[in-house]
């Protein structure tokens, strides 16, 4: 068994797949789209990645404002974990993903990827953190 773990953004989605032992996950890919509100791909790639990697679960990242509320981007990433959900069959989770971004930033910059570097692997990045997250809680709860 294998979970994907998502950081859903307005032009980007990034991807981190656990092991089968579900204990670290490692970023995989970023899936960018010209338009925000453009989808189909974005969904025909995650399912191509759901069937390659044999994913039984999906964690898609809750970006909460910074004092707890849901704002647009909230509604936005809901709607697509849904749509996700209903497509895959999937059982899909949310999961509060505030500073996964520059907690991403800060890892890529530690290990020396360059700022010109950085964009390229940050949303990835985060979808490695927002899946390591859910994967470190289930630990303690087993």
């Amino acid at each position: 068994m294998r979970i994907m773990g998502l950081d859903y953004g307005s032009k980007t989605v990034g991807v981190a797949i656990s092991d089968e032992l579900l204990i670290t996950a490692q970023p995989v890919e970023t899936i960018v789209r010209d338009r925000s509100n453009k989808l189909r791909k974005t969904y025909q790639r995650l399912e191509e990645l759901i069937s390659e990697y044999e994913v039984e679960k999906i964690i898609v990242g809750k970006p909460l404002n910074m004092n707890g509320t849901e704002g647009e981007m909230v509604s936005l990433a809901t709607s697509f974990a849904e749509e996700l959900s209903r497509r895959t069959g999937l059982s899909v989770e949310m999961l509060d993903e505030r500073l996964t971004t520059s907690e991403a930033d800060r890892i890529l910059k530690e290990t020396g990827v360059a700022i010109s570097g950085r964009k390229e692997h940050i949303d990835k990045m985060a979808a490695a953190i927002i899946l390591q997250t859910y994967l470190d809680m289930n630990k303690v709860n087993k």
